[in-house]
């Protein structure tokens, strides 16, 4: 696979990107073996069953990994440098919710390849689970390079 970028000259206020994705059972336990996150809450359907969701949720830095994900590989892409992001969650993303990240470029520094987006979560209900911003440093030269393969990974 290959990784193309979009330049801070490319990029304009106002451009989308969008990403999808399932909350699997392999997700939580990928997340939280990589995080050292094992709150039971994501992992324990006893435990889950007790708190006020009733059930196992995602960890909201789930989502905060796959907003990283979209700015180092999609948009703008490599050579992004992440700056910042703040994050606000608004409900649970429970198993096998497929979410929708939409990332909308807000802003642009006048002098510095700084962009600011605005970042919405929704679920497949359209109810959104969390938004915020991430600002980053664009790159500022084309880049087309090929996606490294990930390594095969066993959770136990």
């Amino acid at each position: 696979m290959e990784l193309n970028n979009h330049t801070f000259d490319e990029i304009t206020v106002g451009q989308q990107a969008v990403l999808k994705k399932t909350l699997t059972d392999k997700e939580v336990a990928l997340f939280a073996a990589a995080s050292g996150d094992v709150n039971p809450v994501h992992l324990d359907e006893e435990y889950a069953s007790h708190t006020p969701f009733k059930q196992r949720i995602g960890h909201g830095m789930w989502l905060g990994g796959l907003i990283s994900s979209m700015l180092g590989t999609e948009f703008p892409g490599p050579g992004t440098i992440y700056l910042s992001q703040n994050l606000q969650f608004k409900r649970p993303v429970f198993l096998d919710d497929e979410i929708e990240i939409v990332m909308t470029v807000s802003e642009k520094h006048a002098k510095k390849p700084i962009v600011t987006m605005e970042c919405i979560v929704s679920n497949q209900h359209e109810e959104m689970v969390a938004l915020g911003t991430a600002v980053v440093m664009a790159p500022t030269e084309k880049m087309r390079v090929s996606a490294p393969e990930l390594p095969k990974v066993e959770v136990a």
